[in-house]
């Protein structure tokens, strides 16, 4: 803007010298040369008026000493008799200029003539005597171009300077124009104004200001509720356009182990080069909605790819990442436990209908037949036994329930456990027992007698004949602890961890003898989770094994 102002004003002002100087020359042109002419004309009268008196001769004798333009005198057929310039016996005849023609038919003439080889103009006035003889005088002066070109040296340096002043003027005044203009805070455009004509400009800048700025609090705002959002989730997310990566969260960031600056901006490989991942971009790029899974560090995550639709364009995709491994898991579990269960049911089921059918086709003997229908009744009741921990486990399993917690007096508890499994534990002398203190916990009366009841159950079944089994409650730092101690045939440090897994029995003969399900440890586990408690093995093969379950104090 600088730069244009001063450049037009800086033609402007070039312009309006050189008109200047071109018109002032003209017009002091044109009043020399009227002043030439209005002297010549005097100056011929004056001649004109002592020749008549004086006669010719006063023209050589001194007359026209005073004259500064050409006298010459010529006869009334244009003969010269005189010239002050040349030799009037060497002139040709004159009749026929015009000004010497004008004044022999009028009495007066006058005539201007140019000269393009010597740039002169001339003026020549001419008046006829009383006795015939034609007066003329003449005068020259230079003409425009001869008196402008040999004076525009002179006045080429004046004009030089002047135009320097003048440059360096408007660069001054140019830069004081614009110093306020430069000195506006955009920020706050209405302090300060210099020109009131910039008042409605600088009042729309700051309109557009307060647009601008709560345009921007609104997009930090969405900014960070956005941020808030993804940082925070447990799931991985990541945003790309149709080439490279736009966002990536926390999350993803510590799935794919990636630094954001390693992958903004970059191609979805950058991230990582898992076949499933580029198959679920190129998938959603192509408009489908796409779900694979895929294997990190034995980390299962199931991506979920979304097209983004903009405008009936597909402009990009959104990647969910999802830790599925614990879902895996309760899949492969429930598939397990389901396989599990239909066997567990099936051998009881079968050795029922197998014994049945032989009852059914009188092929037991008479005798035999008591011994058939206690194994049926065996069966049934181990069948019933078997459903009845599914259905607790079942229970269990419910993330829904709700514990209904009530004062619960392990020593009580402990007595009445005793002496239900006091028969069972006769029949193979083995002594049962309580030691310790009198403590009471907060708990489900129904799932916590089931807990202890089967550790209980589990030390006499798995114990030698003449064995012994002690139950004991203390209070420690840890909390409040109950175990059961046997000296049963223990259990290797192997398969400890698991013992708690459904349907797992360290001794599958001897579990089956003994009418074990392989779900009672899977209570007790499920049991102290719901109650925060904590349970603790300790055994070896043949040396026994002490069960301890730590509740919260």
């Amino acid at each position: 803007m600088r730069k244009r102002i001063f450049r037009s004003t800086a033609i402007l002002v070039t312009l309006a010298i050189l008109v200047t100087f071109v018109t002032a020359f003209f017009f002091m042109y044109n009043k020399l040369e009227e002043n030439m002419t209005e002297r010549v004309d005097n100056e011929v009268d004056y001649l004109a008026k002592a020749v008549d008196e004086l006669g010719g001769t006063s023209l050589e004798t001194g007359l026209a000493d005073g004259v500064t333009g050409r006298i010459t005198l010529v006869d009334a057929v244009g003969n010269v008799l005189y010239d002050s310039y040349e030799d009037a016996a060497e002139m040709e005849n004159h009749a026929s200029r015009p000004e010497i023609a004008q004044a022999m038919k009028e009495g007066r003439g006058s005539a201007s003539r140019y000269s393009t080889t010597y740039a002169k103009r001339s003026y020549y006035a001419a008046v006829r005597l009383d006795n015939g003889q034609i007066l003329r005088v003449g005068d020259t002066i230079d003409s425009v171009y001869g008196t402008l070109f040999p004076g525009v040296f002179m006045l080429l340096l004046p004009l030089v300077l002047l135009l320097i002043l003048s440059f360096y003027l408007i660069d001054r005044t140019t830069k004081r124009m614009m110093e306020p203009l430069e000195a506006i805070d955009l920020d706050h455009p209405l302090e300060n104004v210099a020109y009131d004509e910039l008042v409605p400009f600088l009042r729309r800048i700051a309109d557009q200001n307060e647009a601008l700025k709560e345009q921007v609090q609104e997009r930090n705002k969405q900014q960070q509720e956005y941020v808030a959002i993804t940082e925070n989730m447990k799931d991985g997310l990541i945003v790309t356009n149709r080439h490279h990566v736009l966002s990536i969260n926390r999350a993803a960031q510590r799935i794919f182990e990636i630094k954001p600056e390693e992958c903004m901006g970059q191609n979805i490989i950058v991230v990582n080069r898992n076949q499933k991942l580029k198959e679920v971009v190129d998938g959603a790029l192509a408009g489908k909605d796409m779900v694979k899974h895929m294997t990190i560090d034995d980390v299962t995550y199931e991506l979920h790819g979304n097209p983004v639709i903009q405008d009936g364009t597909n402009t990009g995709v959104v990647i969910f990442i999802m830790d599925v491994t614990q879902k895996k898991q309760l899949e492969n579990m429930r598939q397990e436990f389901s396989a599990n269960v239909s066997h567990e049911l099936k051998t009881p089921l079968m050795s029922i209908s197998g014994y049945a059918e032989l009852l059914k086709d009188g092929i037991v003997r008479p005798e035999d037949q008591k011994k058939f229908a206690g194994r049926i009744y065996q069966e049934a009741a181990r069948l019933t036994t078997l459903v009845q921990d599914i259905i607790r486990l079942s229970k269990l399993d419910d993330e829904n329930l709700e514990l209904e917690k009530e004062t619960i007096d392990l020593f009580e508890m402990s007595k009445e456990i005793i002496e239900t499994l006091q028969p069972a534990a006769k029949k193979r002398h083995i002594s049962i027992s309580y030691q310790g203190k009198r403590l009471s916990i907060s708990g489900m009366p129904q799932i916590i007698y089931e807990m202890l009841y089967n550790v209980c159950d589990n030390a006499i079944h798995y114990n030698k004949d003449e064995g012994t089994v002690v139950i004991t409650t203390e209070k420690t730092e840890e909390g409040i602890c109950w175990s059961v101690a046997d000296t049963g045939i223990g259990i290797p440090l192997a398969e400890q961890e698991r013992i708690f897994e459904r349907f797992y029995r360290v001794d599958k003969s001897h579990s089956r003898a003994t009418g074990g399900t392989g779900l009672g440890l899977s209570i007790v586990k499920h049991g102290a989770e719901l109650h925060g408690a904590r349970v603790r093995v300790d055994s070896a093969p043949d040396q026994g094994t002490t069960i301890t379950i730590v509740f919260p104090a």
